[in-house]
């Protein structure tokens, strides 16, 4: 007879022969989180949560909510850089794009780099939220996941991306870096 394994109030059988969820698939979504800090303007706060999870078909999904304070009127550019550091918020490297498309130029793949994401709008009081889902990236383990060597984090720039219709122009991706946060894996 298989054993019966209790998992967050789910039954999961194991069959000898290996039918039935894994415990990594009756554990859940994979969540992480990052804290918001102004480059230079202490001011700047706010959080941010991502949950993966797979789609009916079997594609990871990452939500992403973010709430921010302190940034200026409009619209801000959201880019997740491919290293996990903000002590200087240049330390976060560039736009997170684990593919080689064969483009010397760092910023020649905008708007497809994998940590592209929608502008955050700040009303006039300087508050923001922003909720958006990707299939860009991973939190799980693989060639998308955001938890290479070096890790990731969210660059929040001082203006909007216009997405760079004209191919890579002047601040076509946000300009300069308005605040950083430092992506990390929360306990699942």
């Amino acid at each position: 007879m298989s054993p019966v394994i209790f998992l967050n109030g789910l039954v999961a059988l194991t069959l000898a022969m290996g039918v039935g969820p894994s415990i990594s698939e009756a554990k859940g979504p994979v969540r992480a989180s990052a804290e918001i800090q102004g480059c230079t303007d202490p001011n700047i706060v706010g959080t941010a949560q991502l949950t993966e999870e797979k789609t009916e078909e079997g594609i990871k999904e990452v939500k992403v909510m973010m709430m921010v304070k302190g940034l200026t009127p409009g619209k801000h550019a959201v880019h997740i850089h491919e290293a996990g550091d903000c002590d200087a918020c240049s330390a976060a490297m560039g736009h997170f794009d684990p593919g080689n498309f064969g483009e010397p130029a760092p910023n020649a793949n905008h708007p497809f780099h994998s940590g592209d994401l929608i502008n955050i709008e700040a009303n006039k009081n300087g508050n923001a939220h922003l909720n958006t889902t990707t299939t860009r990236v991973t939190l799980s383990p693989g060639p998308l996941s955001l938890f290479d060597g070096d890790g990731s984090a969210f660059i929040i720039h001082v203006l909007e991306d216009t997405y760079c219709p004209a191919g890579n122009v002047t601040d076509c991706a946000g300009g300069g870096r308005a605040a950083c946060g430092i992506i990390t894996l929360d306990d699942n």
